[in-house]
């Protein structure tokens, strides 16, 4: 039986030759890849900067570390969305700050400004010192609304664009509103690397301490080592009996998520055809949405829109469908269709987060639903017409056979 995935990662003659390149140049470690990479993809966001980091994970632990340096926080609570990968939520306790959850859009996904400024309004000065809106499936947030937000009640304001490389907000791309942008590049994502994370920025001070925060705090934050030549900022005036290496100086508690080479050559070659990805998911999420739409009586389909890069075709089985998300799931396993549940609402839904579970009952209704109701399939760029149509056919089955 024909297995349709949910993510898919082709290794050709291109992504082998990546690969034995890093081998034959003797360096595995961060070093030139990462650079490029870096370069190319502040270059295709618009941004100044980029740092890549380990995972999408480290990429948010790292960002949030930063605002903390440089806004002097010691704490308090960062607004986020209920309805997303865990990691969002986790990062924030990371670095010990406390993730505050506000409703989402039932159609896109996102927190809204709206809930945002609910919550604002009634908090005590100091309360909240940061706002998180995360991009779910490709679907941008309101970040006109989030920035006009941040501005007014002083709040640090990162982006989680981990799920939309190359979606659009009013011609501008996802992860270049806030005062940084978060990518991942999972394996299941638009732009692929296996494991490999990114923070976009165009303040300075941000950058350098992310790249110091990413490699234990160490003093080095310079794109281009110069201690070779005898000319290192860290160590210009300073006493010459006194040995100091700022590779081995750290100033600041950091992590380690420094990436790979490997990882970073199979980002480049993908960076170029960002566009063309993105214009063969939406094609594949216009086509899905067309062969189901006899189903949209029972199935919430997703908008199709031309400024969305999507991560896959996100359904939620609606309150009077007479086959259950399990049921709906199982049925499509079983015809070879790869499925996933829409995360689910983390203070609500995620046994991690239970100690949450009764100060946000009944709080969040569009997201406990989108994650007791919620899933998605395939909608990558390998995908084939058979592929879809096999998706299409195991979604009338499924409610056929009900």
């Amino acid at each position: 039986m024909n297995r349709v995935s949910v993510g898919d990662f082709r290794i050709g003659d291109k992504e082998r030759q990546a690969v034995l390149d890093v081998l034959d140049s003797g360096r595995i470690s961060e070093g030139p890849r990462v650079r490029e990479f870096e370069r190319l993809w502040a270059e295709f966001n618009g941004s100044r900067y980029c740092v890549a980091t380990s995972s999408g994970y480290g990429a948010l632990v790292v960002a949030w570390q930063a605002m903390r340096y440089r806004r002097g926080l010691t704490g308090g609570k960062v607004i986020t969305s209920p309805l997303t990968y865990v990691a969002d939520a986790t990062s924030l306790l990371a670095v010990g700050l406390e993730p505050a959850f506000v409703d989402v859009d039932p159609i896109r996904f996102a927190i809204t400004p709206e809930a945002v400024e609910r919550l604002l309004r009634d908090a005590e000065p100091g309360e909240y010192v940061g706002l998180m809106p995360v991009d779910l499936m490709g679907f941008v947030a309101d970040m006109d609304g989030m920035r006009d937000l941040a501005d007014r009640y002083g709040l640090a304001l990162i982006e989680d664009a981990a799920q939309a490389h190359g979606s659009l907000f009013h011609g501008k791309r996802a992860g270049t509103m806030g005062d940084a942008g978060v990518f991942s590049f999972y394996i299941a994502h638009n732009v692929q690397a296996g494991e490999m994370g990114a923070i976009i920025t165009d303040d300075l001070e941000t950058y350098r301490l992310a790249r110091r925060l990413k490699a234990q705090g160490r003093a080095c934050d310079c794109l281009v080592c110069t201690r070779s030549t005898g000319n290192c900022p860290q160590m210009n005036g300073a006493d010459p009996d006194a040995d100091v290496d700022p590779r081995f100086t750290h100033d600041l508690i950091g992590f380690n998520f420094k990436t790979m080479e490997f990882q970073a050559a199979l980002a480049i070659g993908q960076v170029g055809s960002v566009d063309e990805i993105t214009a063969a998911r939406r094609a594949n999420v216009a086509y899905l949405a067309e062969g189901l739409a006899d189903l949209s009586d029972y199935l919430q389909l997703p908008p199709v829109e031309s400024d969305v890069s999507y991560l896959a075709f996100p359904v939620v089985i609606k309150s009077n469908s007479p086959v259950s998300r399990a049921r709906v799931r199982s049925h499509l396993e079983s015809l070879g269709v790869e499925t996933r549940p829409l995360f689910g609402s983390i203070p609500t839904q995620q046994p991690a987060f239970s100690y949450l579970s009764e100060r946000y009952a009944g709080l969040l209704p569009n997201a406990d639903f989108a994650g007791s109701h919620g899933m998605y399939v395939g909608c990558h760029q390998y995908l084939e017409r058979a592929d879809l149509d096999q998706i299409v056919d195991a979604f009338h089955s499924a409610f056929r056979a009900s």
